[in-house]
């Protein structure tokens, strides 16, 4: 969600944080149809540090500049294959879907606010630990089951056998 606290206006989308070296150098490129706003935290508030490039992208998207303070300094929505530099310092940029900039009703000197959507863990496969009829690792889809607990630990090894 982002928020333009200076006019009451929300945009309810999905944000994520570009906080990273890497996450600031992938930006949005190569993105098909941008649904998200894609915050920028940039080492330091400069104009040549938040000059953004255009190239590799597949649509235009609406950029908003902000100081360290959260003040919008520029805006605009940039069109594929050009470069865009702030007219001011800026210490955040965010990125999002053509339409931003008019939902949240963006002018100079705004106080602009965002609180990043919640990214769920991606599932990792695991293997069985159990012996005897549950055995996921030869299974091709990743599903198998006992008829019952008893049956599971019938297969087991009690204490004294040898």
């Amino acid at each position: 969600m982002i928020t333009n606290e200076t006019k009451g206006r929300v945009w309810h989308g999905p944000v994520r944080m570009a906080d990273t070296f890497f996450k600031r150098f992938r930006g949005l490129m190569l993105t098909r149809n941008v649904s998200h706003a894609l915050v920028f935290v940039l080492p330091a508030e400069t104009r040549a540090n938040a000059s953004i490039h255009m190239f590799f992208m597949l649509s235009d998207i609406d950029v908003i500049w902000l100081d360290s303070a959260r003040r919008v300094v520029d805006f605009k929505t940039a069109k594929k294959w050009r470069l865009y530099t702030p007219k001011k310092a800026a210490n955040y940029i965010i990125e999002g879907p053509v339409g931003l900039i008019k939902a949240l009703e963006v002018e100079d000197g705004d106080l602009i606010d965002w609180s990043p959507t919640e990214e769920k863990e991606k599932a990792l496969p695991v293997k069985s630990l159990l012996p005897g009829k549950i055995d996921l690792n030869g299974s091709k889809n990743g599903v198998a089951m006992a008829e019952s607990v008893k049956e599971v630990r019938a297969d087991l090894p009690r204490p004294g056998d040898g």
